[in-house]
């Protein structure tokens, strides 16, 4: 089973309507150039999301297959531009392990729009047959993303160093 291409509905009537849509490679290869006018957020072509997009990219171009499943814009159809990002970080490994991520412009947070990401993400890996696990990498600082995690039934599970981003608390749930 793959994922399709087509934006992932959201149940929730609080953000009804938000999608998670897939970036066009072209638009995804011009980001990781740091082309700023490849999308309409300056917070999404800025330098904030640069080094996301480049390790996207490089992703995509390795391993094809892995573009569905990364890296998605969100969009609420009420909003002219897309108002942050979320996906898994790719395909589910060897043991049905996926991980998400998400992240919403500055401008735009504390209105739901990564609850709604989240929701939407965890629903994708229930039904899918290859996700058995869902796991969130979080800063031990980013108190409103560990409470967001944590209200969904994660549960830490370790920590680890990533280079980009530090000390990171990993999270897990079933899928």
């Amino acid at each position: 089973m793959t994922i399709s291409e087509p934006s992932w509905a959201h149940p929730d009537p609080a953000t009804a309507g938000i999608r998670l849509d897939l970036i066009p490679s072209e638009v995804l290869q011009a980001l990781a150039r740091g082309e700023t006018d490849a999308i309409g957020s300056p917070y999404l072509a800025g330098p904030a999301c640069a080094g996301l997009w480049r390790v996207r990219n490089q992703q995509i171009l390795a391993t094809p297959a892995d573009h569905p499943w990364v890296t998605r814009l969100i969009v609420d159809p009420y909003v002219t531009e897309p108002v942050g990002v979320a996906g898994f970080h790719g395909a589910p490994d060897e043991r049905g392990m996926v991980e998400v991520g998400y992240r919403v412009d500055p401008d735009w947070r504390r209105r739901g729009y990564a609850r709604g990401a989240l929701e939407i993400l965890i629903s994708e890996a229930q039904r899918h047959p290859d996700v058995k696990l869902v796991r969130a990498t979080i800063s031990p600082d980013n108190a409103p993303s560990i409470a967001l995690v944590t209200a969904y039934g994660f549960v830490a599970d370790g920590e680890q160093w990533d280079d980009e981003d530090g000390l990171e608390i990993i999270y897990e749930r079933d899928a």
